[in-house]
């Protein structure tokens, strides 16, 4: 007797799998918000003055970013995740709202994503843990067990900075944008936007401020010069073999302080990118931390040996100057020409140190040149992509070339503009250095 075999029709196969689907659509909208998040909340490095709120985005996306590239790997071992990355446009429209382009206070944007958006993905995690299986679907359990973990950790860190602002207005413009999708999974009744409800992207496009924030720290155009009566950081002294090796290291301390600067510029580039390859933004968020935690080597170790901070002024100079420019020539510049022509100066400046048998200062300098190499293998990978995103056809060689020729224009034009926050007198110099670290 004949038999046949039938091909099971799609709704057939969907209707076994739905377990797996159903999960994988929730995994995928949290991959998306993550991924989001990350590309959003950047806007807030260089817009807060307080540096360790700084210190503290950078590590919170850097965080995000993991969460993300854990649940991609995750989903894409479950049925119908897919292999496209892009994040579906009612999502992204209320991320870029929470950049807030109308508002002038950066905590009140801050207390937006910490306040409103984040206990949504907190309580969207806390929805997949109570909907899937504990066993069926361990993998993703463990993983979400621990973004739950990470998520409120994050709530209470940024708590202390939250303090006193008003930002109940704000967080209701943002709550009813999030209402409306239902919570971030759909979870949550729907509440559809009032008739007169007005989208603040839709009014006014947004755009990096001019300058970045510093809050309460004074600031000047560059720590970097030649006279030690005005500067901290006096070049030749760095590489003079006469120079005290104490003085070096105070010097490169406040060198690796002001890696603020590229704390502020390189978060510019998150949001500035909308169609990047999720990769791309994941290893901009680790160069975003590793510079993060470079700035706070300096920051912590400079108190340490005798420095008080707010005698120490910020240069504005790298992020005014460079935020002229689009997104592709600041990521050349930051990783082909600055990050790649320090190397030689600060190899001196190690051996230099190692002279003080400060085990403290060589583990920071060590990890501090790891992690440089890493950042210039970063914009070999990806300067060519993001270069692509902007229809930038020049060979790489070529355009680094002509950005840094761009650079030099514009440092004429849009640099050594802000003055000096402290006389001299108050002020850091390379002199004070030298009596501090007690050289002749």
């Amino acid at each position: 007797m004949a038999t046949t075999t039938s091909t099971p029709t799609p709704s057939a196969t969907s209707g076994r799998m739905a377990a797996v689907n159903e999960m994988t659509r929730l995994l995928r909208l949290l991959f998306e918000v993550e991924r989001e998040f990350l590309r959003t909340v950047t806007t807030l490095v260089y817009r807060v003055g307080e540096p360790e709120l700084k210190y503290l985005i950078c590590q919170h996306a850097w965080e995000s970013a993991g969460h993300a590239r854990f649940i991609r790997e995750r989903g894409r071992e479950l049925s119908g995740f897919g292999t496209g990355e892009e994040v579906r446009a009612s999502i992204r429209r209320v991320f870029v709202e929470a950049v807030g382009h109308a508002q002038s206070n950066p905590l009140v944007i801050t207390a937006g994503f910490y306040t409103v958006l984040k206990p949504a993905l907190l309580a969207a995690y806390r929805h997949y843990l109570k909907v899937t299986d504990h066993l069926a679907d361990w993998p993703s359990k463990k993983l979400v067990e621990e973004f739950i973990a990470d998520e409120e950790r994050h709530l209470r860190e940024i708590t202390p900075y939250l303090q006193g602002v008003d930002a109940r207005e704000w967080n209701l413009h943002l709550t009813q944008a999030l209402d409306d999708l239902g919570g971030w999974l759909g979870q949550e009744t729907r509440l559809p936007l009032a008739a007169g409800y007005v989208w603040q992207q839709q009014v006014k496009p947004y755009a990096h401020p001019a300058t970045c924030n510093r809050g309460k720290y004074p600031v000047c155009s560059s720590v970097f010069g030649f006279d030690p009566t005005e500067d901290p950081i006096v070049r030749p002294w760095l590489t003079d073999p006469q120079t005290d090796a104490r003085v070096i290291r105070l010097m490169v301390y406040v060198w690796l302080m002001m890696e603020m600067d590229a704390i502020d510029y390189l978060a510019t580039v998150f949001i500035d990118t909308p169609a990047a390859p999720f990769d791309l933004h994941h290893d901009l968020a680790r160069h975003l931390w590793d510079e993060s935690r470079h700035s706070q080597f300096g920051f912590r170790q400079l108190p340490k040996l005798g420095v008080d901070l707010m005698t120490v002024e910020h240069s504005l100079d790298l992020y005014n100057i460079l935020i002229q420019m689009p997104a592709h020539e600041r990521y050349a510049l930051m990783t082909m020409e600055f990050e790649a022509g320090s190397f030689p100066t600060k190899a001196h400046v190690m051996d230099r140190v190692r002279e003080l048998s400060d085990f403290e200062a060589d583990t920071l300098l060590a990890f501090d040149r790891n992690d440089e190499q890493n950042h210039v293998r970063y914009g070999h990978r990806w300067l060519p992509e993001m270069m692509a995103l902007f229809g930038e056809a020049r060979p790489t060689e070529e355009f680094v070339k002509a950005t840094q020729a761009k650079f030099k224009d514009f440092a004429a034009r849009f640099g050594g503009l802000t003055p000096h926050s402290l006389p001299k007198e108050k002020r850091l110099t390379g002199e004070k250095i030298r009596r501090i670290a007690g050289a002749n």
